[in-house]
C-alpha cells in the first residue's frame, strides 16, 4: 500500500509529493485531468517580497519560508531535471497614475513596512534606469542649486506617461525582494522530478468519491480505480470543497477565474514586474510580457471574455507604450481555489485520522507551495512543524 494518496496534482500536490519521494515514502498522485494543468499553469508566477525580519503572522513567516525555498528549489530543481524554472530575482514596482490610486500605495508601502518587508521609494533617475520603457516626458521643477527634480503632492517621481489614458505616474514604490518564476516550467520541473523519484502519477482520476471505515478513509473512488494510502491528503484546489462536503465539511471554498494576455516583442523591454492596481506586467527573458489579471466569481468558468482581455491590452499599452507594437500571442483563463478565509487550510482534517487538507490558497498556491509542502511533509514524519499550524487547520 502506498505511503500517500494525494488527491490534486496541481503545484501544491506536486510539491509535496516529491517533499515526500525525498524522504522515501510511496507517493501516489491523482490528478482529474494532467498534472499542473489547472491554476498552477495559468497564473503569472509572480513571488512577492516577503518578510525579512524575524517574527510576524503564521502566514507571514508561512510567506517567508516559501519565498525562501524557492531560490532553493529552483537550483534543486534544475540539478536533477536539466529543467530551468525561470526563476529570476527581478524586483516589483508598484505605480499610480490617478489620486486614489496614490492614496491606495501609500497606504499599501506602510503595511509592506510594517510587515518587516522592504520597500524602497524611487527617484526618478532610479526609476529611469530600471524601466526607461514604462514612462515618456517627464513633469520637472527647478531644484535649488540648478537642476531640476521631479516632485508631486507626495514627494514621489512623478514622470508623465505617452500612454492612451494620458496620465502621469504620481506615486511609486519598489519592492527589491520580489521575484517570479515560470510557471510552466516550474510545473514541467516537478514533474519530471516525480517521476524520477518514484511518484505514481495517475492522469484523468478526478476524486468522485471516498469509502470510510470509522476515522479513516479507506478507498478514493476515479474513473481510473479505486485507490488506497495510509494517507490521504487532499489538495484539488478549486476542485477540493465537492470531496470535502462528502467528508462532512462545508468549507467557504469556490473558483475565481483570472483572464491573463501573452504579448510577444522581439527583444525585451521591461526588466521587473509593475504592478498597478489588480492589474500587472510581468516580463520574460524572451521579449514576452504577461498581462493579468481579472478576479470574477463565475463558477467553473474557464472561457476567455473580449471585454477582459480587450481591458488587459488597453491597460498594457497604456502603461508600456512598446506593447503597442507587440503580438497578442495567446489568451487563457484559470480558475484559482477562493476563500473568505483569512489563511490557506494547511494540515490534519479533524474526525479523521489518516487525511490533511492543502486547500484555500487563492492567487497564492504556487507561491506557496513549497512551505506548504514542507509543513505538510513535517507533520506526517512526526516532526514539529517549523511555523505553527493553528491558524492553517481546517475547522469543522
Amino acid at each position: 500500500m502506498d505511503d500517500c494518496l494525494i488527491i490534486g496534482g496541481g503545484v501544491v500536490g506536486l510539491s509535496l509529493a516529491w517533499e515526500l519521494a525525498c524522504a522515501s515514502l510511496k507517493v501516489h498522485v491523482v490528478e482529474r485531468g494532467e498534472p499542473g494543468r489547472e491554476a498552477s499553469w495559468a497564473g503569472a508566477g509572480i513571488l512577492p517580497a516577503a518578510r525579512c525580519t524575524p517574527g510576524g503572522t503564521p502566514l507571514e513567516q508561512l510567506s517567508a519560508l516559501s519565498r525562501r525555498l524557492h531560490g532553493e528549489w529552483a537550483a534543486r530543481l534544475r540539478a536533477e531535471t536539466g529543467i530551468d524554472t525561470g526563476f529570476r530575482e527581478c524586483g516589483e514596482l508598484h505605480v499610480a497614475r490617478t489620486d486614489d490610486a496614490v492614496a491606495v500605495i501609500e497606504r499599501e508601502a506602510g503595511e509592506h513596512v510594517a510587515a518587516g518587508v522592504r520597500v524602497q521609494r524611487p527617484t526618478l533617475a532610479e526609476v529611469l534606469a530600471r524601466e526607461p520603457g514604462l514612462v515618456g516626458e517627464w513633469e520637472t521643477v527647478g531644484a535649488e542649486g540648478g537642476g531640476e527634480r521631479a516632485v508631486n503632492h507626495q514627494g514621489a517621481c512623478a514622470p508623465r506617461s505617452p500612454g492612451a489614458l494620458g496620465e502621469k505616474i504620481l506615486a511609486a514604490f519598489w519592492l527589491p525582494d520580489a521575484a517570479q518564476i515560470r510557471n510552466p516550467r516550474h510545473l514541467q520541473a516537478l514533474v519530471a522530478a516525480c517521476r524520477r523519484g518514484s511518484v505514481r502519477l495517475t492522469t484523468h482520476a478526478g476524486a468522485e468519491d471516498v469509502e470510510v471505515h470509522g476515522r479513516r478513509i479507506k478507498e478514493v473512488v476515479t474513473p481510473a480505480g479505486r485507490f488506497a494510502a495510509e494517507r490521504v491528503v487532499i489538495c484539488a484546489g478549486a476542485w477540493s470543497d465537492a470531496l470535502l462536503k462528502r467528508l462532512g465539511f462545508k468549507l467557504p471554498l469556490k473558483p475565481i477565474r483570472g483572464q491573463m494576455v501573452l504579448m510577444k516583442l522581439p527583444q525585451p523591454v521591461l526588466r521587473c514586474i509593475v504592478h498597478e492596481g489588480p492589474h500587472y506586467l510581468v516580463p520574460r527573458d524572451d521579449g514576452r510580457v504577461l498581462v493579468g489579471s481579472t478576479l470574477e466569481d463565475v463558477g467553473f468558468d474557464t472561457r476567455t471574455t473580449e471585454q477582459a482581455i480587450n481591458e488587459l491590452i488597453s491597460f498594457a499599452r497604456s502603461i508600456l507604450p512598446a506593447l503597442r507594437a507587440a503580438e497578442i500571442e495567446h489568451a487563457w483563463a484559470g480558475l484559482r481555489p477562493g476563500s473568505d478565509l483569512p489563511n490557506p487550510l494547511i494540515g490534519p482534517l479533524p474526525n479523521y485520522d489518516n487525511v490533511l487538507v492543502a486547500a484555500g490558497h487563492f492567487r497564492w498556491g504556487l507561491y506557496l507551495s513549497p512551505g506548504t509542502a514542507t509543513l505538510l511533509r513535517q507533520v506526517m514524519l512526526g516532526e514539529e512543524p517549523q511555523i505553527p499550524l493553528e491558524d492553517f487547520a481546517p475547522q469543522v
